[in-house]
């Protein structure tokens, strides 16, 4: 349906999920098939030894290095592993973005404990992928100025806000609150997976945005990347925004 290559950049690895399909890589694989996804940006988050998790990752790309693209996984409790960590994943391991996981550790994305994370994004350009908001954040917290902070001190990071561009959750108005805030702050990316999905979310998402801030994911084996590949198909957006969610913003931004 696409003259392109479909790109998944939310892909986890590990036992949990779905039926084990995190263990799985034939199974993982044979899901990706069927979703028409050509290639999986996978992390590893279920271990707070960064590096076992990385090297499960680098495992599955040795094996299927046509299918599979790493990222980057560091835990802000161990602040002398961070840097020595992210040089061997993109120097060594050729890793394409990072990935942190907050909610594990109760430390909201803007804690200091991530600003080595922050700072060596910073100095390379790269990316990092998070949850945005949190069950423990403090009332009135909104994304637009967590962000907008973090922006303005590390002003070469590209922020992906996961599980933000593909749902509209109007009690919490998780959606709207996250294209504000990329309307302001110009390295914002809004990622596509969302275990609901509220009608028009999508194209309302790319009329008030743009669709050149889109970034397809799944969320595998979380979710499953076919219904999170229709959402995108099935919108009422033209052909050309629909590539660029679904791999060109990714081939783009990752140097794919």
């Amino acid at each position: 349906m696409f003259d392109l290559k479909v790109i998944d950049i939310h892909c986890h690895l590990g036992f949990k999920g779905r039926y084990g399909v995190g263990a799985d890589v034939d199974l993982y694989l044979k899901i990706m098939d069927l979703a028409g996804v050509d290639i999986s940006c996978v992390n590893y988050i279920y271990s707070s030894d960064a590096s076992r998790g990385n090297d499960i990752v680098f495992e599955w790309i040795n094996n299927n290095p046509d299918r599979f693209v790493p990222v980057a996984f560091v835990s802000p409790f161990y602040s002398e592993e961070i840097i020595p960590e992210l040089e061997r994943c993109f120097d060594i391991k050729g890793c394409k973005f990072i990935k942190i996981y907050p909610d594990y550790y109760r430390k909201p994305s803007d804690d200091p404990g991530y600003f080595p994370v922050y700072e060596f994004a910073n100095d390379r350009g790269l990316a990092v992928m998070s949850h945005t908001l949190f069950s423990f954040d403090p009332p009135g917290i909104t994304i637009k100025d967590r962000y907008t902070a973090l922006a303005e001190r590390f002003p070469n990071v590209k922020w992906i806000f996961a599980h933000v561009g593909g749902g509209n959750f109007a009690s919490s108005g998780m959606n709207v609150q996250a294209v504000d805030a990329a309307l302001s702050i110009p390295n914002t990316y809004l990622e596509t997976c969302m275990s609901s999905l509220s009608h028009s979310s999508i194209e309302d998402g790319v009329y008030a945005l743009g669709a050149n801030r889109f970034l397809y994911g799944s969320d595998i084996p979380l979710l499953d990347p076919r219904n999170q590949v229709a959402k995108i198909a099935t919108a009422e957006i033209s052909q050309e925004d629909k590539r660029k969610i679904l791999g060109l913003n990714a081939s783009k931004l990752f140097k794919l």
